[in-house]
């Protein structure tokens, strides 16, 4: 099994005003994963490859063949969402089997093919089964077996993760990736998990209100966020912000930070982790001491494996604490707090392509 080449620019127009405009090129075996905030077009994306939904404009071909205007079923995409959707009347082997039969394997040898395929995916010996006998995360186990069988020239994967519990999870996602790899599929896989895109792709794509905003190696995307979605997906602080007479200062100007090494009305974001800022209780509202404290407010608390994400306004910056701490403050939304960052802690990077100073 060796995946096709995908080179896609779509172009969709919705009812509600809203315009998709992607594009995407996949090599040949290689792992896309798509991230963006809800309503970005990402599903929409995957559909329209899939055949699902019409292009208002652009082009899709697959292993160097235009498809926009091919069958969903002649495309050789195969989409595989949350949900498993399998055929409940048939038994687990008929369903891995149903899509070989289509194409007009013989019974014997497609029942012997979702055979093999129900062991690579860790089911072995539940051909005779059927669905409602089995857990979510061996129904969707079942679902990647089908998907892979008919040998697609690319699999799109949309959110397949993201109804089962953190355990499932971890095991269908090791399992994906594994077989991915073995059998040099091509896929785009949209997920709203950093570790789905760091465990399974290579390249990582981010799409907001319908553009792409970041792509690029998913390490490198992670490490240098350009946008304050990417930002909050990695766990770090993005503000926005000039540089200026050897001064960084946010665009609210409440946060400053030394930025000699930047020309002049440089724009530029500062990125911190949250654990680095330091959090106190404001009686008052006396200005800062320094360029790296500021005044805020609590919007609002979020409990962490490690403690209290406290999430606060002008600007929107988070701050990790103890849960000791947290119950010593008596913190509560739109309370008064004072913040402060050591600048060693910040690095200021340049804004990625049209994005502004918000």
């Amino acid at each position: 099994m060796t995946g096709q080449s995908l080179s896609a620019h779509v172009v969709v127009d919705r009812p509600d005003a809203f315009r998709l405009d992607v594009r995407l090129d996949v090599a040949p075996g290689e792992v896309v994963a798509v991230m963006g905030p809800s309503g970005a077009g990402k599903s929409t994306l995957l559909a329209a490859i899939a055949g699902l939904v019409r292009l208002t404009a652009g082009s899709i071909s697959i292993g160097g063949a235009e498809v926009a205007s091919v069958r969903p079923d002649r495309r050789g995409a195969v989409l595989l969402g949350q949900e498993p959707r399998l055929f409940p009347h048939l038994t687990v082997r008929a369903n891995v089997a149903f899509g070989l039969r289509a194409h007009g394997m013989p019974r014997a040898q497609a029942d012997g093919l979702a055979d093999e395929w129900l062991t690579r995916v860790g089911l072995d010996g539940f051909g005779p089964r059927r669905p409602a006998e089995l857990s979510g995360g061996q129904q969707q186990r079942v679902a990647v077996a089908r998907a892979l069988a008919i040998d697609p020239h690319v699999l799109l994967l949309d959110e397949p993760l993201t109804s089962l519990d953190p355990e499932t999870a971890g095991d269908i996602r090791a399992m994906l990736a594994q077989q991915l790899v073995e059998t040099g599929s091509t896929a785009v896989v949209v997920t709203h998990d950093v570790v789905d895109a760091a465990a399974i792709a290579a390249r990582l794509v981010v799409v907001e209100d319908g553009a792409v905003t970041q792509e690029g190696p998913v390490r490198e995307v992670l490490a240098v966020p350009h946008t304050r979605f990417v930002a909050a997906v990695v766990g770090v602080n993005r503000v926005t912000g000039v540089a200026a007479a050897g001064e960084w200062t946010s665009s609210d100007g409440a946060l400053a930070v030394p930025a000699s090494a930047f020309a002049e009305n440089t724009p530029l974001a500062a990125v911190f982790r949250p654990a680095v800022v330091r959090l106190d209780p404001a009686s008052d509202d006396r200005p800062p001491a320094s360029p790296g404290q500021w005044l805020a407010r609590v919007i609002r608390l979020e409990q962490t494996p490690g403690g209290v994400r406290v999430h606060t306004g002008a600007p929107a910056v988070a701050v990790d604490i103890s849960v000791e701490d947290a119950a010593a403050l008596r913190l509560a939304p739109g309370a008064p707090v004072r913040l402060a960052v050591d600048p060693a802690h910040v690095r200021l990077q340049h804004l990625g392509v049209d994005e502004a100073v918000a």
